[in-house]
């Protein structure tokens, strides 16, 4: 029986063996040592006697038994030899009674390497054990700021320390964090005995119920697959599931999960569709002809009480005020909890509404939750860097319009200084950021832009504005819009040099114009087109001036020359002449970010995380921002790792 199962593994080991070759890839076991040479080992700990995943014992610790095994730890010497008699013995032990004796591993990288035991790994291999026993010394190497995998090692064995758990590994940086904050009510306290049973038990089940709906065709990490399936359905409600249970919820992830494993590109689309139906069709199967379209906006604040969603209201009513006969729009309010949030999508949908908006990032995590559970619904909501297949989000290039706006200050200030007040430090409020100051140094080469940020403890608009005074600033650059229950002239481009603030331009949305743009891209096709186009990707709509989405209204008082030069920026913008982030640009740290006869790519503008150089002021961390506002930078703050600060 023993020569039968060798013989089997033999084959299994020549099959890998010829595999590897006309990949020309290694055809026999990695070798530790040969791995670590020019690695800087910073310590070895011994972790005692350990159940270790099989599938994660991929080498061997020296050169010594690498030629006895091909690279899937299968035999390639006869059956003759000794070391098949042996295999042989090993294999009659297993069947008879398991083999039981620990082996002996290195452990690096979260990958196991066999000091001891080589061929008992090899037999628990072959019959497909899920589990050995061993004594493992785990080595660390020097922690490297440059290298992503070492990076996330150290985050794994934080993570390890907490729940003693060995069999996940992520792709990126930060998931095992996420993953403590999704499955513990304390993310830094020690996991008991239950905790550790329990998300045993619902990883084995979803590893069971992903190989009986998908095979082994699964394209990224067992962990990122699972940390997608706890963040849409939540922890609490898949811990107790059954495999068979979860296997219809794992379908409509399938895109997801494809998106995760090509690094969650994003398609950014800086203009309109213009393909598809030339007329309006029946697109939802309605009954009648002339039944119109029911659209959703879900608000988590009174827009009466936020600049930002006020702005999102007027784009709202734009729609009933032009749309009427056929879109019929609906909206809630003040959801504070993400709970209320699904709670409110659920209902809408149940009333037959087919588009909703979400308005606010914070929304992100509801609208995937409810866009699973109804696929025929369309779900977008209003961020930025968003790379989820199941919604699309929508963004508007407000900083063409700050551009323009830094180009009247800087004509405008006879000091050069500028205030510039902003908000969250998060992706997109860099790029309006560094353009308004562009602006400014493009008319006045020695205009200085001083950043304050209002969402830092201890700072309020009051307070900035007195700062700025002190410092002989003339005009301050602030909120977009205007907030119905708080009015004040503090709000766009102003002067601060009277008592009274002087506004002299103001930004704007126009997201009424916006909105029918998307919802018309649903009702000719357009939008279903522009899917089938990116199957891997997700989609974000970035529109800007030559969609007609953002402008910029400013006073009489501006001189007539400016206004020339602003209408002729605002022109070379719309037929894509110019960008404000072309030509030469230096951030604070002197470092050049653009060459002259270039221009900073869309993405790149999208993920800004430093300041030019006529900038005083700096990022935030999020340590120091108020409560609220450090929620949001976690969920859509700029990154280290997306550049240099300046």
């Amino acid at each position: 029986m023993a020569y039968v199962d060798f013989e089997k593994a033999q084959k299994a080991g020549l099959k890998a063996f010829k595999t590897a070759v006309a990949k020309g890839e290694n055809e026999y076991l990695p070798v530790l040592d040969e791995i670590l040479e020019g690695v800087s080992i910073q310590s070895e700990v011994s972790l005692g006697l350990v159940q270790i995943p099989l599938d994660q014992v991929v080498g061997t610790s020296n050169v010594g038994r690498t030629y006895a095994f091909a690279n899937n730890f299968m035999p390639i010497l006869d059956y003759k030899t000794e070391f098949g008699s042996k295999w042989s013995s090993l294999c009659d032990s297993h069947i008879e009674e398991g083999i039981r004796d620990p082996i002996k591993v290195y452990e690096y990288l979260n990958k196991y390497y066999v000091v001891e035991g080589n061929k008992r790994v090899s037999v628990l291999k072959y019959f497909e054990a899920v589990t050995v026993p061993a004594y493992v010394t785990r080595k660390i190497p020097k922690y490297d700021e440059n290298d992503t995998q070492i990076k996330i090692y150290y985050e794994f064995m934080d993570f390890y320390k907490l729940t003693e758990i060995n069999y996940l590994w992520f792709s990126q940086e930060g998931c095992f964090k996420r993953l403590l904050e999704l499955t513990s009510e304390n993310p830094e306290e020690k996991w008991t005995g239950d905790q550790i049973k329990d998300f045993g038990s619902a990883h084995h089940n979803f590893l069971t119920a992903m190989k009986a709906k998908i095979g082994n065709k699964l394209p990224l990490t067992s962990g990122d697959a699972f940390l997608i399936f706890i963040d849409i359905y939540g922890y609490e409600k898949i811990k107790d599931l059954t495999a068979n249970e979860m296997k219809d919820m794992i379908e409509p992830l399938w895109e997801e999960f494809l998106m995760e494993s090509k690094g969650r590109e994003i398609n950014l689309r800086m203009e309109p569709s213009h393909v598809g139906r030339k007329k309006l069709i029946d697109y939802f199967k309605f009954s009648g002809s002339n039944k119109r379209i029911m659209v959703a906006f879900v608000f988590d604040k009174d827009p009466d009480e936020s600049e930002w969603l006020y702005g999102h209201e007027l784009g709202r009513l734009y729609i009933d005020e032009h749309y009427s006969d056929k879109i019929k729009t609906l909206k809630v309010h003040n959801l504070e909890t993400e709970e209320e949030t699904i709670e409110a999508m659920n209902t809408l949908i149940e009333m037959g509404v087919k588009v909703i908006f979400t308005t606010s990032s914070r929304q992100v995590n509801a609208s995937m939750k409810v866009a699973v559970a109804h696929s025929d619904v369309i779900i977008m909501n209003c961020s930025l860097n968003t790379s989820h297949k199941l919604i699309r989000t929508y963004y508007a290039r407000l900083y063409e319009v700050k551009f323009l706006a830094g180009m009247m200050a800087g004509a405008l200030a006879r000091s050069g200084k500028i205030g510039y007040l902003a908000d969250y430090p998060i992706v997109g409020t860099l790029a309006n950021i560094n353009a308004f100051a562009l602006g400014a140094k493009m008319i006045n080469p020695s205009a200085k832009v001083y950043l304050e940020w209002t969402t830092v403890k201890g700072v309020s608009r009051d307070v900035a504005i007195q700062k700025f005074k002190e410092m002989g600033v003339e005009y301050v650059s602030d909120q977009v819009m205007i907030v119905p229950n708080a009015a004040s002239k503090q709000f766009g481009l102003y002067s601060i040099e009277e008592d009274e603030p002087v506004n002299i331009a103001m930004p704007v949305y126009n997201w009424g114009e916006f909105y029918y743009k998307l919802v018309e891209s649903v009702m000719t096709g357009v939008f279903k087109q522009e899917d089938d186009k990116e199957e891997e990707k997700a989609i974000n709509y970035w529109w800007g001036l030559s969609a007609g989405v953002v402008d910029l209204i400013y006073s009489r008082k501006l001189p007539e020359g400016t206004k020339r030069l602003v209408h002729l920026m605002k022109k070379l913008m719309i037929e894509n002449s110019f960008t404000p982030f072309e030509g030469t640009i230096i951030s604070q740290d002197g470092t050049v970010k653009n060459e002259d006869g270039n221009r900073i790519s869309p993405e790149e503008i999208m993920k800004m995380n430093w300041l030019v150089d006529c900038i005083e002021g700096d990022i935030p961390e999020k340590e120091e921002l108020k409560e609220e506002a450090q929620s949001i930078v976690e969920l859509k703050g700029v990154t280290e790792e997306e550049g240099t600060r300046g």
